[in-house]
């Protein structure tokens, strides 16, 4: 007998069991035939889930290998993930997600009622991932100390992270940060069905007490001070697409979820779902923390210097906008794509401000019936001026691309527009600043006067040498270098560059060709490019589809320039594209 078993579009997702009742001769026997699973079905026109876009759901539902887009606006960095939503056993840890977090925002789990809503058991992932109080799958270290658990940046898919989690009766997995929060979320998205992307927006404001403005502290030397707001370097989410039956919409569109709990000021939280149209529209009102996802995109940047007697002066400075580049990876491509105009319209252009004119007044009630000249004048007396309103315009410019152990070359570009002489005093300096925005250690200061000529322009070539910066990078592997001029000159004026320090690559050679089930070996290759020893050096080697679980090779200590060579051998048992990622890590980072 063949059975073909046809659930409707709203059924609930899940695990079921079928059983077959036979009556014969006045007796009724029982069989159970098995058991099967239902999920969201974006290829069914009547799913809410359904995408219409073949190569869209071939990437957003089936594609296992994801790229994370990290570094500063101004030098994207790029690393693969393994999302590995089709190994054996991640279905059913996917589901017991569900059955933990089962609770939230429900009172009982009896009927299993909300397993057929896409918006609802988004938001029971999205406070699985980080914010259950005892069962989350992930957790952030606080204050940057992570010696209790794995380095948050050593990770290179979901699956190890997934199986350690369930493995381990259900506790956080120890540590994370917010790509690979956003990329377990990803993975069990699209495990379940519902087609997810991973998002990363630059200049990301984190801030308690003005929702759309960021304010950062300096001192006169140029360090940056730690405050309450911080501004993350970037920061990654989740996209889901689902057509959202509570705000009546027929057909699927991207719902912008963030597992990452941030501070509100009413306690941390996840955020989401939140469609992305009504983030650039301003409709803040329509949706989950609307509010906290505008202003996430559009807050207004501010920088003050303090100085000894508490007093705060506004710098004169080119401030770039928060959330101005947010990126994820292309469809069927290696590349990013800028998704940037679907979260907002672009700067200046009329729609733009009347998308955030709409929005201020839900944020701030006060202003509710006031007009577009008041609120224009009300963010005008917090912005900084511009630079050029001093008389002076300054820039930083990299002349080289650093390299871990490499010193960092820049170039301090100065133009006088005025006629007449300019004689100032800097203050320059150097500090390392993690992905989240908290300043760790100024490494390096220095002070320099500088004359110019009416209408001259100078070039001063600036360099930080590794030995200043390699003791405090670590696994920080960005640093801030500030000019700031002497407050006693008259108008403070600063210029600041945030700074990628590129890691040594990993190199993977493929010594024969990869057959199922047929042995295949690979040559990974690693040079210690620093003028020092590489201490507890580690070689961590992962594969969806080429090994069960993650392969780690103790290399020791790495001479300087020597070259490790390690020869692996593995046996793919999974058809597919495969890729085979390889992470480096030791002492330094």
């Amino acid at each position: 007998i063949n059975i073909s078993v046809f659930p409707p579009s709203n059924a609930c997702i899940g695990r079921y069991i079928l059983n077959m009742q036979i009556t014969s001769c006045g007796h009724t026997y029982q069989r159970c035939l098995g058991d099967f699973y239902v999920l969201f079905n974006p290829w069914c026109a009547d799913d809410p889930v359904y995408m219409d876009n073949q190569a869209h759901r071939e990437e957003y539902v089936l594609n296992e290998h994801g790229i994370l887009y990290e570094g500063v606006h101004k030098h994207i960095t790029s690393r693969p993930w393994h999302f590995g939503q089709f190994e054996d056993g991640i279905l059913d840890i996917c589901l017991k997600i569900l059955d933990m977090g089962a609770s939230y925002h429900h009172g009982s789990d009896r009927d299993h009622c909300w397993r057929n809503d896409p918006v609802h058991v988004s938001m029971v992932v999205n406070h699985m991932i980080s914010s259950h109080t005892t069962s989350s799958i992930m957790k952030i270290p606080e204050n940057n100390d992570y010696l209790k658990g794995t380095k948050p940046f050593s990770w290179n898919g979901s699956v190890p992270i997934l199986q350690q989690w369930y493995n381990g009766r259900c506790r956080p997995v120890r540590y994370g940060y917010c790509g690979s929060l956003a990329s377990v979320m990803c993975t069990v998205m699209r495990c379940l069905g519902i087609p997810s992307r991973v998002v990363t927006n630059f200049c990301f404001p984190c801030s308690i007490e003005n929702p759309l403005g960021i304010n950062e502290t300096f001192d006169c030397t140029g360090k940056n001070l730690c405050g309450k707001d911080k501004l993350w370097r970037y920061h990654c989410w989740n996209e889901s697409w689902m057509a959202r039956r509570d705000l009546n919409q027929c057909c699927g569109d991207w719902q912008c979820l963030d597992p990452t709990p941030l501070e509100t000021g009413r306690g941390s939280s996840c955020s989401g779902p939140t469609w992305v149209r009504s983030i650039r529209e301003g409709e803040l009102d329509l949706d989950y923390d609307g509010h906290q996802m505008f202003s996430r995109v559009n807050s207004n940047y501010v920088g003050w210097l303090s100085q000894n007697n508490a007093k705060k002066t506004k710098f004169f400075c080119d401030a770039w906008p928060c959330g101005q580049h947010l990126i994820t990876k292309s469809v069927g491509s290696e590349q990013f794509e800028d998704i940037t105009g679907a979260y907002k319209y672009e700067l200046g252009s009329v729609k733009n401000k009347e998308a955030y004119y709409r929005a201020y007044r839900r944020i701030h009630p006060g202003y509710c019936n006031a007009s577009n000249c008041h609120i224009d004048r009300e963010l005008s007396s917090l912005k900084n001026p511009f630079l050029s309103d001093s008389g002076i315009n300054m820039r930083l410019k990299m002349a080289n691309c650093p390299m871990y152990g490499e010193d960092v070359q820049l170039h301090w570009l100065l133009e006088n527009l005025r006629s007449e002489n300019k004689t100032l005093k800097f203050n320059l300096s150097a500090q390392i600043i993690t992905y989240s925005g908290c300043p760790m250690d100024q490494f390096w200061k220095d002070s320099v006067n500088v004359t110019l000529g009416p209408r001259e322009v100078k070039k001063i070539p600036l360099c930080v040498s590794y030995s200043q910066y390699g003791p405090y990078l670590c696994d920080h592997n960005i640093m801030k270098v500030v000019v700031v001029s002497d407050p006693e000159c008259g108008e403070v004026l600063m210029v600041s560059r945030d700074i990628v320090v590129n890691r040594p690559p990993v190199i993977v050679k493929l010594l024969s060709q990869p057959r199922l089930k047929v042995p295949c070996t690979a040559e990974i290759s690693f040079c210690n490019p620093l003028q020092e020893d590489m201490k507890n050096c580690v070689m961590t080697l992962e594969g969806c589809g080429l090994f069960k679980e993650p392969m780690t090779i103790d290399l020791g200590t790495l001479a300087s320039n020597q070259q490790a060579r390690t020869i692996v051998e593995f046996t793919p048992y999974r058809l597919g594209s495969h890729r085979l990622l390889a992470n480096f890590g030791c002492h330094k980072f």
